[in-house]
């Protein structure tokens, strides 16, 4: 593809999503090294509240020597729109072509509970927020403008993340959902997708795994109401998803039918795709799984 916004210097077409903020951050940095070693050519992170994530990449970036480190997403609800734009000017100034920064809208139950804000209509607050970003006057960081990603699911953020953004970053979509938003943005705009997978023990075990991924998202309008538009139906939006739904999310199975499942969204267009191991507990480390992938991806 050609022209695109931004430069993004992945090394390869794969990459990692890990949520690090369970882990103290020296420990993490170290993680971060594995993963650049093993071939991935990306570290994706949430921002759930409990740590900064510009700050998170900021310790990534410095860790490592060529892993593309992005935000997944950051919360503009966390933070003002100038200072979202500001420090990742400064990252993107400080390491060229290896800070991507994404962003997100959260859900109400998150905004309104854990950080006592009011969630109003997401596309009008990201498009303000958007705007806002862009009033931040050009002298600061000159020609160190971020690449921006945003999580986009439905079909008028779709537009946005190719309006006032630089693409998108789909979350818990079918490959069939990457193509839909390939032919929405066309070919310039960037399109990262992330794909969860659950792989080791025994099919019980990965489907388990897979369930327990799943069930705080089941809980939050914006992922049912996605899966809905992608031809799942109420009886698929229980606790955790149904097995279909499950099954069609997340990559089980084999090493290799895992592979194929990341694959399969390059094939329908993504430039990237980042790999989210469905682990117990926030705490489990994904290395084992991710070495087992690397090897099978012919990283």
């Amino acid at each position: 593809m050609t022209n695109k916004p931004g430069t993004i210097a992945f090394p390869s077409k794969i990459g990692v999503f890990w949520n690090s903020e369970p882990w103290p951050i020296a420990d993490a940095q170290i993680m971060a090294r594995e993963i650049e070693a093993l071939g991935y050519g990306s570290l994706f992170m949430p921002e759930g509240g409990g740590k900064d994530a510009l700050v998170e990449s900021a310790a990534f970036l410095g860790a490592t020597e060529r892993l593309v480190v992005g935000t997944g997403i950051a919360n503009i609800h966390f933070r003002l729109p100038t200072a979202a734009e500001s420090g990742a000017r400064m990252l993107t100034a400080l390491y060229p072509g290896r800070f991507v920064l994404g962003l997100g809208v959260s859900h109400a139950p998150v905004v309104e509970g854990s950080f006592g804000g009011a969630y109003r209509k997401p596309l009008s607050m990201m498009r303000t927020y958007l705007e806002r970003m862009n009033s931040v006057p050009v002298e600061l960081e000159p020609g160190s403008r971020p690449t921006r990603l945003l999580a986009a699911l439905g079909p008028k953020m779709i537009g946005l993340s190719g309006e006032l953004a630089d693409g998108a970053h789909p979350y818990l979509v079918l490959p069939e959902q990457t193509r839909h938003t390939r032919a929405v943005l066309g070919d310039d705009p960037w399109i990262v997708t992330e794909q969860a997978v659950a792989i080791g023990g025994s099919a019980a075990d990965q489907l388990r795994r897979a369930h327990s991924h799943l069930a705080p998202y089941s809980r939050m309008d914006n992922y049912r109401n996605s899966w809905l538009r992608q031809g799942f139906d109420d009886t698929d939006l229980v606790n955790g998803g149904s097995e279909r739904l499950t099954r069609a999310l997340v990559g089980m199975g084999s090493a290799e039918d895992a592979a194929a499942s990341v694959t399969a969204h390059l094939d329908a267009g993504a430039d990237h795709v980042v790999v989210q191991v469905a682990v117990d507990a926030p705490t489990d480390d994904p290395l084992p799984t991710l070495r087992t992938l690397a090897a099978a991806l012919d990283l």
